[in-house]
């Protein structure tokens, strides 16, 4: 299957239904993962799930509905997930939401208030639940996908960029965890941030045919830089932004 570079491992991938979702569960699946994708909303995630087993005949890929705010059942499904196949080796977190405003002066509150549950405590709630999994496996890797606006943030997007760069620092505080069990040895597990300015897929594209997307990250060419973090030493890719636009 594919080029079997993840066979054996183990991959949950949180937000699995979105477009960015379809394409990491198919090329996980297509490098021979067991991929195990979670979402809100359940038949957005059966048809995502599905698209991925019908492109993979005989690859192992399940979804399963959980609310990520839910502290308890984010880690009730990193325990089943382990239970069930016995490791856990990733965790991609893809979960997203955008809200923006004309000016600094109009930005909405309650903007923050929605983006802190998406962008923040989802990573919070799979971060905590499923750190000790990753550190047991011999390639545990926990990506979390950021944005460009993190680091250089606009007028309009006060709430989001705040969002994205708190998550990034609880990210990169997950990644000194690992760093500091991992001794002179350095560590077998890691956490690492995929930084892209936007992301762009083809039905945004046939709705607008003229439209460039400069500097857009593809979801296939999202995927394809996720599953190549396996191929990666844990040392490389611990407590690294990983850049998949340029750098503002």
């Amino acid at each position: 299957m594919g080029n079997g570079a993840l066979n054996g491992a183990v991959i949950a991938v949180a937000g699995a239904g979105g477009p960015a979702g379809r394409a990491v569960l198919l090329r996980l699946a297509e490098a021979g993962a067991t991929v195990v994708g979670a979402d809100a909303h359940p038949e957005r995630l059966a048809e995502a799930v599905d698209a991925a087993r019908y492109a993979h005949g005989g690859a192992t890929v399940v979804g399963d509905t959980v609310d990520l705010l839910d502290p308890q059942a984010t880690r009730d499904w990193a325990a089943h997930i382990e239970k069930d196949f016995g490791r856990v080796d990733g965790l991609v977190h893809l979960v997203g939401g955008w809200r923006g405003s004309a000016s600094f002066t109009d930005t909405d509150l309650a903007d923050w208030d929605l983006l802190e549950k998406l962008l923040i405590r989802t990573v919070q709630h799979t971060s905590l639940a499923f750190y000790d999994g990753l550190e047991r496996s011999d390639r545990g890797r926990y990506l979390l996908i950021s944005a460009a606006g993190a680091s250089k943030p606009t007028a309009g997007n006060a709430a989001y960029s705040a969002s994205k760069a708190a998550a990034e620092a609880w990210t990169l505080a997950m990644a000194d965890g690992y760093r500091k069990a991992g001794g002179e040895d350095g560590p077998t597990s890691a956490a690492a941030v995929m930084v892209v300015k936007a992301l762009v897929h083809d039905a945004m594209r046939a709705e607008r045919p003229n439209a460039k997307f400069a500097g857009f990250t593809d979801v296939k060419d999202l995927a394809e830089a996720i599953a190549g973090v396996w191929d990666k030493p844990a040392t490389e890719v611990n407590g690294n932004r990983l850049w998949l636009t340029e750098k503002p």
